[in-house]
Protein backbone atom coordinates (compact mmCIF):
# COMPACT_ATOMS: atom_id res chain seq x y z
CA UNK A 1 0.00 0.00 0.00
CA UNK A 2 1.41 3.76 -0.71
CA UNK A 3 2.88 5.64 2.39
CA UNK A 4 -0.41 8.19 2.15
CA UNK A 5 -2.26 4.88 2.19
CA UNK A 6 -0.93 3.62 5.58
CA UNK A 7 -1.13 7.41 7.02
CA UNK A 8 -4.48 7.57 5.99
CA UNK A 9 -4.96 4.35 8.12
CA UNK A 10 -3.10 5.17 10.91
CA UNK A 11 -5.06 8.54 11.15
CA UNK A 12 -7.99 6.64 10.85
CA UNK A 13 -7.88 4.74 13.62
CA UNK A 14 -6.54 7.52 15.87
CA UNK A 15 -10.14 8.98 15.08
CA UNK A 16 -11.86 6.12 15.58
CA UNK A 17 -10.53 5.55 19.26
CA UNK A 18 -12.60 6.24 22.00
CA UNK A 19 -10.81 9.67 22.64
CA UNK A 20 -10.40 10.17 19.18
CA UNK A 21 -12.68 13.63 17.92
CA UNK A 22 -16.06 12.65 16.11
CA UNK A 23 -15.92 16.18 14.05
CA UNK A 24 -12.28 15.28 12.57
CA UNK A 25 -13.15 11.74 11.60
CA UNK A 26 -16.23 13.38 9.40
CA UNK A 27 -13.91 15.84 8.30
CA UNK A 28 -12.07 13.18 6.55
CA UNK A 29 -14.31 11.36 6.20
CA UNK A 30 -16.11 14.14 3.75
CA UNK A 31 -12.69 14.02 1.83
CA UNK A 32 -12.97 10.31 0.93
CA UNK A 33 -14.97 8.50 -1.88
CA UNK A 34 -17.18 5.67 -0.66
CA UNK A 35 -15.18 3.36 -2.93
CA UNK A 36 -11.92 4.48 -1.06
CA UNK A 37 -13.50 3.69 2.17
CA UNK A 38 -14.38 0.14 1.31
CA UNK A 39 -10.93 -0.18 0.62
CA UNK A 40 -9.52 1.26 3.78
CA UNK A 41 -12.04 -0.88 5.48
CA UNK A 42 -10.52 -4.14 4.56
CA UNK A 43 -7.30 -3.24 6.06
CA UNK A 44 -8.43 -2.30 9.67
CA UNK A 45 -9.09 -5.51 12.14
CA UNK A 46 -12.74 -6.35 12.93
CA UNK A 47 -12.82 -4.12 16.43
CA UNK A 48 -11.89 -1.45 14.05
CA UNK A 49 -14.03 -1.77 11.21
CA UNK A 50 -17.06 -2.12 13.56
CA UNK A 51 -15.90 1.19 14.66
CA UNK A 52 -15.77 3.04 11.34
CA UNK A 53 -18.84 1.80 10.41
CA UNK A 54 -20.90 2.66 13.24
CA UNK A 55 -19.22 6.14 13.34
CA UNK A 56 -19.73 7.35 10.35
CA UNK A 57 -23.06 8.47 9.06
CA UNK A 58 -25.31 5.68 7.92
CA UNK A 59 -26.02 6.54 4.33
CA UNK A 60 -22.10 7.07 3.67
CA UNK A 61 -21.95 3.35 5.46
CA UNK A 62 -24.58 1.84 3.34
CA UNK A 63 -22.65 3.60 0.19
CA UNK A 64 -19.27 1.58 1.24
CA UNK A 65 -20.86 -1.68 1.54
CA UNK A 66 -22.31 -1.18 -1.46
CA UNK A 67 -18.66 -2.28 -2.68
CA UNK A 68 -18.65 -6.18 -1.20
CA UNK A 69 -20.65 -8.90 -2.09
CA UNK A 70 -23.77 -9.35 -0.18
CA UNK A 71 -22.25 -12.26 2.29
CA UNK A 72 -19.15 -9.76 3.27
CA UNK A 73 -22.60 -6.88 3.95
CA UNK A 74 -23.88 -9.58 6.21
CA UNK A 75 -20.98 -10.09 8.06
CA UNK A 76 -20.63 -6.61 9.02
CA UNK A 77 -24.36 -5.93 9.25
CA UNK A 78 -24.14 -8.98 12.05
CA UNK A 79 -21.81 -7.60 14.47
CA UNK A 80 -22.96 -4.18 14.45
CA UNK A 81 -25.19 -2.49 16.86
CA UNK A 82 -28.58 -3.05 16.61
CA UNK A 83 -29.77 0.62 15.79
CA UNK A 84 -26.66 1.02 13.39
CA UNK A 85 -27.40 -2.09 11.36
CA UNK A 86 -31.79 -0.89 11.03
CA UNK A 87 -29.77 3.18 9.95
CA UNK A 88 -27.13 1.65 7.52
CA UNK A 89 -30.32 -0.75 6.01
CA UNK A 90 -32.82 1.60 5.55
CA UNK A 91 -30.47 3.74 3.60
CA UNK A 92 -29.39 0.83 1.36
CA UNK A 93 -31.50 1.06 -1.87
CA UNK A 94 -34.38 -1.53 -2.11
CA UNK A 95 -32.93 -3.34 -4.90
CA UNK A 96 -29.71 -3.77 -2.87
CA UNK A 97 -31.52 -4.76 0.19
CA UNK A 98 -33.03 -7.78 -2.14
CA UNK A 99 -29.79 -8.86 -3.11
CA UNK A 100 -28.50 -9.02 0.29
CA UNK A 101 -31.53 -10.67 1.46
CA UNK A 102 -31.88 -13.35 -0.86
CA UNK A 103 -27.78 -14.30 -0.98
CA UNK A 104 -28.13 -14.93 2.84
CA UNK A 105 -29.74 -17.76 4.88
CA UNK A 106 -33.69 -17.57 5.31
CA UNK A 107 -33.02 -17.37 8.98
CA UNK A 108 -30.56 -14.29 8.72
CA UNK A 109 -33.56 -12.76 5.96
CA UNK A 110 -36.26 -12.70 8.89
CA UNK A 111 -34.15 -11.10 11.39
CA UNK A 112 -32.88 -8.16 9.36
CA UNK A 113 -36.22 -8.07 7.64
CA UNK A 114 -38.15 -7.81 11.06
CA UNK A 115 -35.80 -4.94 11.91
CA UNK A 116 -37.18 -2.87 9.20
CA UNK A 117 -39.37 -0.15 9.31
CA UNK A 118 -42.62 0.63 7.55
CA UNK A 119 -43.12 1.50 4.01
CA UNK A 120 -39.49 0.21 3.28
CA UNK A 121 -40.55 -3.11 5.08
CA UNK A 122 -43.53 -3.35 2.69
CA UNK A 123 -41.53 -2.20 -0.62
CA UNK A 124 -38.95 -4.99 0.19
CA UNK A 125 -41.73 -7.17 0.45
CA UNK A 126 -43.17 -6.90 -2.80
CA UNK A 127 -39.87 -6.73 -4.94
CA UNK A 128 -38.76 -10.00 -3.04
CA UNK A 129 -42.26 -11.57 -4.51
CA UNK A 130 -40.33 -11.36 -7.81
CA UNK A 131 -38.36 -14.36 -9.00
CA UNK A 132 -34.62 -13.84 -8.74
CA UNK A 133 -32.45 -12.81 -11.52
CA UNK A 134 -35.44 -10.53 -12.89
CA UNK A 135 -36.10 -6.83 -13.13
CA UNK A 136 -38.30 -6.85 -10.57
CA UNK A 137 -36.22 -8.31 -8.15
CA UNK A 138 -33.67 -5.88 -9.48
CA UNK A 139 -35.83 -2.74 -9.52
CA UNK A 140 -35.57 -0.01 -6.99
CA UNK A 141 -38.54 2.13 -5.91
CA UNK A 142 -35.74 5.40 -4.89
CA UNK A 143 -37.19 6.99 -7.68
CA UNK A 144 -39.53 10.65 -7.57
CA UNK A 145 -43.03 9.82 -8.17
CA UNK A 146 -45.56 12.41 -9.28
CA UNK A 147 -49.55 12.24 -10.12
CA UNK A 148 -50.35 12.86 -13.76
CA UNK A 149 -53.03 15.56 -12.20
CA UNK A 150 -50.55 17.65 -10.40
CA UNK A 151 -49.10 21.24 -11.82
CA UNK A 152 -45.49 21.62 -12.16
CA UNK A 153 -45.34 24.05 -8.68
CA UNK A 154 -46.96 21.15 -7.20
CA UNK A 155 -43.98 18.21 -8.75
CA UNK A 156 -41.25 20.39 -7.37
CA UNK A 157 -42.82 20.72 -3.88
CA UNK A 158 -42.84 16.99 -4.09
CA UNK A 159 -39.21 16.72 -5.26
CA UNK A 160 -38.00 19.11 -2.64
CA UNK A 161 -39.36 17.42 -0.09
CA UNK A 162 -38.19 13.48 -1.07
CA UNK A 163 -35.36 14.36 -3.06
CA UNK A 164 -32.65 13.87 -0.67
CA UNK A 165 -34.08 10.24 -0.17
CA UNK A 166 -33.96 8.37 -3.62
CA UNK A 167 -31.81 7.71 -5.72
CA UNK A 168 -32.81 8.81 -9.36
CA UNK A 169 -34.06 12.14 -9.46
CA UNK A 170 -33.17 12.94 -13.05
CA UNK A 171 -36.60 11.94 -14.54
CA UNK A 172 -40.15 12.16 -12.57
CA UNK A 173 -42.48 9.12 -13.58
CA UNK A 174 -45.93 10.51 -13.49
CA UNK A 175 -48.75 7.91 -12.36
CA UNK A 176 -52.46 7.34 -12.83
CA UNK A 177 -54.96 6.83 -10.12
CA UNK A 178 -54.23 3.15 -9.56
CA UNK A 179 -50.55 3.56 -9.54
CA UNK A 180 -49.95 2.72 -13.23
CA UNK A 181 -47.40 4.10 -15.48
CA UNK A 182 -49.07 6.95 -17.40
CA UNK A 183 -46.10 9.46 -19.10
CA UNK A 184 -42.36 10.35 -17.86
CA UNK A 185 -40.80 14.34 -17.89
CA UNK A 186 -37.44 14.88 -17.44
CA UNK A 187 -36.26 17.24 -14.44
CA UNK A 188 -35.26 20.34 -16.67
CA UNK A 189 -38.88 19.93 -18.38
CA UNK A 190 -40.30 20.21 -15.09
CA UNK A 191 -37.95 23.27 -14.37
CA UNK A 192 -38.82 25.27 -17.05
CA UNK A 193 -43.14 24.78 -17.36
CA UNK A 194 -44.80 27.31 -15.97
CA UNK A 195 -46.02 26.41 -12.25
CA UNK A 196 -49.60 26.60 -12.88
CA UNK A 197 -48.99 23.77 -16.34
CA UNK A 198 -50.62 20.25 -15.20
CA UNK A 199 -48.20 17.63 -15.36
CA UNK A 200 -50.42 15.88 -18.37
CA UNK A 201 -49.42 18.44 -20.87
CA UNK A 202 -45.89 18.51 -20.00
CA UNK A 203 -45.08 14.75 -19.85
CA UNK A 204 -44.52 12.52 -22.51
CA UNK A 205 -46.48 9.06 -22.99
CA UNK A 206 -43.70 7.60 -25.59
CA UNK A 207 -42.71 5.21 -22.50
CA UNK A 208 -39.61 2.76 -22.41
CA UNK A 209 -40.09 0.19 -19.80
CA UNK A 210 -39.60 -3.76 -19.34
CA UNK A 211 -42.37 -6.48 -17.76
CA UNK A 212 -41.41 -6.72 -14.21
CA UNK A 213 -40.83 -10.44 -15.38
CA UNK A 214 -38.70 -10.00 -17.33
CA UNK A 215 -34.59 -11.88 -17.04
CA UNK A 216 -32.72 -9.27 -15.66
CA UNK A 217 -29.80 -9.12 -18.59
CA UNK A 218 -32.32 -8.49 -21.15
CA UNK A 219 -33.56 -5.93 -19.03
CA UNK A 220 -30.17 -4.36 -18.75
CA UNK A 221 -29.45 -4.42 -22.57
CA UNK A 222 -32.82 -3.11 -22.89
CA UNK A 223 -31.47 0.01 -21.21
CA UNK A 224 -28.54 0.20 -22.79
CA UNK A 225 -29.92 -0.36 -26.32
CA UNK A 226 -32.06 2.91 -25.72
CA UNK A 227 -29.10 5.08 -23.54
CA UNK A 228 -31.19 5.44 -20.96
CA UNK A 229 -30.04 6.83 -17.71
CA UNK A 230 -33.16 4.19 -15.79
CA UNK A 231 -35.52 2.03 -17.24
CA UNK A 232 -39.00 1.87 -15.80
CA UNK A 233 -39.91 -1.56 -14.91
CA UNK A 234 -44.33 -2.44 -14.63
CA UNK A 235 -46.51 -5.24 -13.50
CA UNK A 236 -48.37 -6.99 -15.57
CA UNK A 237 -51.51 -4.66 -14.84
CA UNK A 238 -48.84 -1.92 -15.87
CA UNK A 239 -48.16 -0.53 -12.63
CA UNK A 240 -44.63 0.56 -11.74
CA UNK A 241 -42.70 -1.28 -9.59
CA UNK A 242 -39.43 0.56 -9.62
CA UNK A 243 -36.40 1.51 -11.91
CA UNK A 244 -33.51 0.10 -13.30
CA UNK A 245 -30.54 2.40 -13.14
CA UNK A 246 -27.46 2.46 -15.04
CA UNK A 247 -24.95 1.52 -11.94
CA UNK A 248 -27.43 -1.33 -12.09
CA UNK A 249 -26.73 -2.05 -14.97
CA UNK A 250 -22.93 -2.85 -14.46
CA UNK A 251 -23.63 -4.88 -11.55
CA UNK A 252 -26.05 -7.08 -13.90
CA UNK A 253 -23.10 -7.22 -16.69
CA UNK A 254 -20.50 -7.87 -14.33
CA UNK A 255 -22.54 -10.87 -12.85
CA UNK A 256 -23.81 -12.17 -16.01
CA UNK A 257 -20.38 -12.12 -17.77
CA UNK A 258 -18.54 -13.54 -14.83
CA UNK A 259 -21.52 -16.34 -15.00
CA UNK A 260 -20.92 -16.70 -18.76
CA UNK A 261 -16.84 -17.13 -18.57
CA UNK A 262 -17.33 -19.69 -15.68
CA UNK A 263 -19.47 -21.88 -17.76
CA UNK A 264 -17.61 -21.29 -21.32
CA UNK A 265 -13.97 -22.43 -18.84
CA UNK A 266 -16.44 -26.15 -17.78
CA UNK A 267 -17.61 -25.15 -14.52
CA UNK A 268 -20.44 -24.13 -12.36
CA UNK A 269 -20.10 -20.11 -11.68
CA UNK A 270 -19.18 -19.13 -7.71
CA UNK A 271 -21.71 -17.24 -6.03
CA UNK A 272 -19.23 -15.15 -4.73
CA UNK A 273 -15.65 -14.16 -5.18
CA UNK A 274 -12.71 -16.39 -5.67
CA UNK A 275 -11.16 -15.51 -2.52
CA UNK A 276 -14.10 -15.58 -0.47
CA UNK A 277 -15.58 -19.30 -1.56
CA UNK A 278 -14.79 -22.04 0.64
CA UNK A 279 -12.32 -24.33 -0.63
CA UNK A 280 -14.72 -27.40 -1.11
CA UNK A 281 -17.67 -25.36 -2.37
CA UNK A 282 -14.81 -24.71 -5.37
CA UNK A 283 -14.09 -28.04 -5.43
CA UNK A 284 -18.05 -28.94 -5.84
CA UNK A 285 -18.39 -26.66 -8.37
CA UNK A 286 -15.55 -27.69 -10.24
CA UNK A 287 -15.78 -31.76 -9.83
CA UNK A 288 -19.18 -32.01 -10.88
CA UNK A 289 -18.05 -30.92 -14.70
CA UNK A 290 -14.46 -32.47 -15.16
CA UNK A 291 -16.97 -36.18 -14.34
CA UNK A 292 -19.50 -35.15 -17.12
CA UNK A 293 -16.40 -34.14 -19.63
CA UNK A 294 -14.59 -37.27 -18.62
CA UNK A 295 -17.94 -39.64 -19.23
CA UNK A 296 -18.14 -38.18 -22.43
CA UNK A 297 -14.68 -38.18 -23.42
CA UNK A 298 -14.99 -41.66 -22.43
CA UNK A 299 -16.96 -42.58 -25.76
CA UNK A 300 -13.44 -41.45 -27.46
CA UNK A 301 -11.60 -44.37 -25.97
CA UNK A 302 -14.82 -46.10 -27.57
CA UNK A 303 -14.47 -45.13 -31.13
CA UNK A 304 -10.57 -45.91 -30.61
CA UNK A 305 -10.89 -49.27 -29.60
CA UNK A 306 -13.78 -49.62 -32.26
CA UNK A 307 -11.90 -48.98 -35.01
CA UNK A 308 -8.79 -50.83 -33.54
CA UNK A 309 -8.44 -53.15 -36.74
CA UNK A 310 -8.22 -50.30 -38.98
CA UNK A 311 -5.05 -48.86 -36.65
CA UNK A 312 -3.43 -52.04 -36.52
CA UNK A 313 -3.46 -51.58 -40.53
CA UNK A 314 -2.09 -49.15 -41.16
CA UNK A 315 -0.19 -47.98 -38.15
CA UNK A 316 0.64 -44.14 -39.21
CA UNK A 317 -3.36 -43.26 -38.56
CA UNK A 318 -2.09 -43.17 -35.48
CA UNK A 319 0.21 -40.02 -36.14
CA UNK A 320 -2.33 -37.74 -37.10
CA UNK A 321 -5.13 -38.10 -34.58
CA UNK A 322 -3.87 -35.59 -31.98
CA UNK A 323 -3.82 -33.59 -35.14
CA UNK A 324 -7.24 -34.27 -36.73
CA UNK A 325 -9.28 -33.28 -33.43
CA UNK A 326 -7.23 -30.89 -31.88
CA UNK A 327 -8.15 -28.59 -35.19
CA UNK A 328 -11.87 -30.03 -34.73
CA UNK A 329 -11.95 -29.04 -31.19
CA UNK A 330 -10.53 -25.61 -31.56
CA UNK A 331 -12.65 -24.98 -35.16
CA UNK A 332 -15.79 -25.91 -32.74
CA UNK A 333 -14.35 -24.26 -29.58
CA UNK A 334 -13.70 -20.81 -32.00
CA UNK A 335 -17.66 -20.87 -33.68
CA UNK A 336 -19.32 -21.74 -30.06
CA UNK A 337 -17.48 -18.75 -28.25
CA UNK A 338 -18.64 -16.38 -31.06
CA UNK A 339 -22.29 -17.42 -31.33
CA UNK A 340 -22.73 -16.99 -27.37
CA UNK A 341 -21.13 -13.65 -27.75
CA UNK A 342 -23.27 -12.75 -30.19
CA UNK A 343 -25.99 -14.22 -28.57
CA UNK A 344 -25.29 -12.59 -25.52
CA UNK A 345 -25.32 -9.11 -27.25
CA UNK A 346 -28.66 -9.41 -29.10
CA UNK A 347 -26.60 -9.85 -32.44
CA UNK A 348 -28.65 -13.51 -32.87
CA UNK A 349 -32.05 -14.69 -31.82
CA UNK A 350 -32.98 -18.69 -32.30
CA UNK A 351 -34.81 -17.43 -35.45
CA UNK A 352 -31.49 -16.99 -37.05
CA UNK A 353 -30.47 -20.43 -36.73
CA UNK A 354 -30.75 -21.65 -40.18
CA UNK A 355 -28.33 -18.14 -41.19
CA UNK A 356 -26.16 -18.88 -38.83
CA UNK A 357 -25.27 -22.56 -39.62
CA UNK A 358 -24.95 -21.82 -43.22
CA UNK A 359 -22.10 -19.07 -42.60
CA UNK A 360 -20.76 -21.32 -40.03
CA UNK A 361 -20.68 -24.67 -42.63
CA UNK A 362 -19.34 -22.22 -45.50
CA UNK A 363 -16.79 -20.97 -43.13
CA UNK A 364 -15.81 -24.11 -41.75
CA UNK A 365 -15.73 -25.53 -45.68
CA UNK A 366 -13.00 -22.54 -46.41
CA UNK A 367 -11.33 -22.98 -43.43
CA UNK A 368 -10.50 -27.04 -43.44
CA UNK A 369 -9.51 -26.41 -47.24
CA UNK A 370 -7.14 -24.39 -45.66
CA UNK A 371 -6.35 -26.57 -43.08
CA UNK A 372 -6.29 -29.42 -45.82
CA UNK A 373 -3.62 -28.21 -47.73
CA UNK A 374 -1.15 -27.68 -44.58
CA UNK A 375 -1.88 -30.91 -43.08
CA UNK A 376 -1.16 -33.03 -47.05
CA UNK A 377 1.80 -31.16 -46.34
CA UNK A 378 2.52 -31.90 -43.23
CA UNK A 379 1.61 -35.69 -44.26
CA UNK A 380 4.54 -35.74 -47.17
CA UNK A 381 7.09 -34.26 -45.03
CA UNK A 382 6.60 -36.91 -42.91
CA UNK A 383 7.72 -39.46 -45.78
CA UNK A 384 3.75 -40.62 -46.03
CA UNK A 385 2.40 -42.97 -49.27
CA UNK A 386 -0.15 -40.55 -51.16
CA UNK A 387 -3.07 -42.72 -50.27
CA UNK A 388 -2.81 -41.47 -46.66
CA UNK A 389 -1.47 -37.68 -47.48
CA UNK A 390 -5.10 -37.75 -48.79
CA UNK A 391 -6.91 -39.25 -45.97
CA UNK A 392 -5.61 -36.55 -43.81
CA UNK A 393 -6.52 -33.55 -46.82
CA UNK A 394 -10.36 -34.97 -46.68
CA UNK A 395 -10.52 -35.53 -42.86
CA UNK A 396 -9.60 -32.01 -42.37
CA UNK A 397 -12.18 -30.37 -44.74
CA UNK A 398 -15.01 -32.83 -43.04
CA UNK A 399 -14.27 -32.11 -40.06
CA UNK A 400 -13.08 -28.49 -39.53
CA UNK A 401 -16.86 -28.18 -41.34
CA UNK A 402 -18.82 -30.47 -39.32
CA UNK A 403 -16.87 -29.33 -36.22
CA UNK A 404 -17.86 -25.80 -36.94
CA UNK A 405 -21.39 -26.66 -37.62
CA UNK A 406 -21.53 -28.69 -34.19
CA UNK A 407 -20.80 -25.35 -32.31
CA UNK A 408 -22.90 -23.31 -33.94
CA UNK A 409 -26.19 -25.46 -33.67
CA UNK A 410 -25.40 -26.50 -30.01
CA UNK A 411 -25.38 -23.16 -28.05
CA UNK A 412 -28.52 -22.36 -29.78
CA UNK A 413 -29.96 -25.57 -28.89
CA UNK A 414 -29.20 -24.60 -26.03
CA UNK A 415 -31.36 -20.80 -26.04
CA UNK A 416 -34.12 -22.76 -27.39
CA UNK A 417 -34.41 -25.69 -24.49
CA UNK A 418 -34.21 -22.66 -22.04
CA UNK A 419 -30.43 -23.20 -21.35
CA UNK A 420 -27.84 -21.06 -20.90
CA UNK A 421 -25.84 -21.12 -24.12
CA UNK A 422 -22.73 -20.74 -22.14
CA UNK A 423 -23.68 -24.48 -21.10
CA UNK A 424 -22.39 -25.62 -24.63
CA UNK A 425 -18.73 -23.81 -24.09
CA UNK A 426 -15.39 -24.70 -25.47
CA UNK A 427 -14.37 -28.01 -23.14
CA UNK A 428 -18.37 -29.53 -24.26
CA UNK A 429 -17.95 -28.56 -28.05
CA UNK A 430 -14.78 -29.97 -27.70
CA UNK A 431 -15.49 -33.54 -26.76
CA UNK A 432 -18.50 -33.42 -29.16
CA UNK A 433 -15.62 -32.10 -31.95
CA UNK A 434 -13.17 -34.98 -31.28
CA UNK A 435 -15.14 -38.37 -31.09
CA UNK A 436 -17.04 -36.87 -34.76
CA UNK A 437 -13.71 -36.16 -35.93
CA UNK A 438 -12.62 -40.01 -35.11
CA UNK A 439 -15.19 -41.60 -36.44
CA UNK A 440 -14.89 -39.07 -39.56
CA UNK A 441 -11.27 -39.90 -39.84
CA UNK A 442 -11.65 -43.80 -39.80
CA UNK A 443 -14.33 -43.99 -42.50
CA UNK A 444 -12.23 -41.71 -44.90
CA UNK A 445 -9.55 -44.48 -44.17
CA UNK A 446 -11.38 -46.92 -45.15
CA UNK A 447 -12.77 -45.43 -47.93
CA UNK A 448 -9.29 -43.62 -49.57
CA UNK A 449 -7.55 -46.44 -47.68
CA UNK A 450 -9.39 -49.55 -48.41
CA UNK A 451 -8.72 -51.16 -44.58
Amino acid sequence: MPVQGTKLIEQLRTLIAPEGSRSDLHELIDELQPYDLSVILQELDRGEQLRLLQMIPPETAAETLGHFEPIEQYRYLDHLDHEAMVEILHHMSSDAVVQLFTAIHPRQMERLYNSLREPFKTQIRDQMAYPENTAGSMATADYIAARRWWTAAQALAHLRKVGARVELYNYIYVLGPRGELAGVLSLRELILSPPQMPLDEIMTEKIVSVPAELDQEEAARRLAQYDLVALPVVSSSGKMVGVITVDDVVDIMEDEATEDIHLLGGSQPLDTSYLHAGFFSIFRKRIVWLLLLFVAGAITSNILQHFEGVLSSVVALSFFIPLLIGTGGNAGAQTSTMVIRAMAVGDITVKDYLKVIWREMRLGLLLGSAMAVIGFLRAVALKSDLALSLTISASLVAVVTVSSSIGALMPIIGRRLGLDPAVFSAPMITTVADALGLIIYFQFARMILGV
